[in-house]
């Protein structure tokens, strides 16, 4: 569903990919792991098309979109959800008009349709009669299944996570791996999850890769990740301050 060959994105002298290759197999979850900083969210950015890689390809469901023009991204993204790391919810906006917001843009649907779609998004991830709340009125937890009742709302077939658990205690953290879980049975999507939780990677994935120094530097499943003779991979995992990798 979704193949990263070769990729190369830069910030001026800053390296961020040098030669990145993934491959996320349809109805898998890829779980992507790596320090702060080693440019997980650039590469998810990437594969939706909110950055332009400086060389290499990304093929999503078959088609090159890194030679696509403006309208043809537009149209290969309705295959796309994403949960960003704060949520990115309108502050002006009830938690109704958030959801409803890219189904309004983009969609031709009437005001009926429109909202029986909100009602059914929210209820999927467990938010039932709060429409009309504003985002401040949210827990952290709330904040992130709105934003991912927005992201489902498109019936999506590919889910980008961009560290879900990120600010959340244990157990609302625990509460978003489930509901990825729940995403990919229900919807049979195709989902990358970007975080540096081992907790939520574990519990979510089918496979983990690592990103290291601009390169995904292994693949496997949580038992061969546990397993890796990697120093640079056991050390992250074991979040050990001594070893290969040094803090920025």
């Amino acid at each position: 569903m979704i193949r990263v060959v070769d990729l190369y994105k830069s910030f001026g002298k800053n390296y961020v990919l040098c030669g990145a290759n993934l491959t996320v197999n349809k109805g898998e979850t890829m779980v992507v792991i790596g320090q702060s900083g080693s440019g997980k969210s650039v590469l998810i950015k990437l594969m939706i098309g909110l950055l332009k890689p400086d060389s290499g390809q990304i093929f999503i469901d078959g088609v090159e979109t890194t030679c696509l023009n403006e309208y043809e991204l537009q149209r290969m993204t309705k295959k796309f959800g994403m949960l960003f790391q704060g949520s990115a919810l309108f502050d002006s906006m009830t938690v109704a008009q958030n959801v409803a917001f890219g189904l309004e843009r983009h969609e031709h649907c009437s005001r009926g349709e429109i909202k029986g779609v909100v009602e059914e998004s929210l209820a999927k991830v467990g938010l039932h009669g709060i429409e009309d709340k504003m985002p401040h009125e949210l827990s952290g937890g709330m904040k992130k299944r709105v934003g991912l009742a927005r992201a489902i709302a498109y019936q999506p077939q590919i889910m980008l996570y961009d560290e879900p658990s990120t600010g959340l205690d244990p157990i609302r953290a625990d509460s978003i791996n489930d509901l990825i879980n729940m995403l990919k049975e229900e919807m049979e999507v195709t989902s990358v999850v970007i975080t540096h939780d081992m907790v939520s990677a574990y519990k979510v994935a089918d496979r983990i890769a690592m990103l290291y120094e601009g390169k995904i530097i292994e693949v496997g499943t949580p038992e061969e990740i546990r397993n890796s003779k990697s120093e640079i991979v056991q050390q992250f995992i074991h979040g050990q301050a001594q070893g290969p990798i040094q803090d920025r």
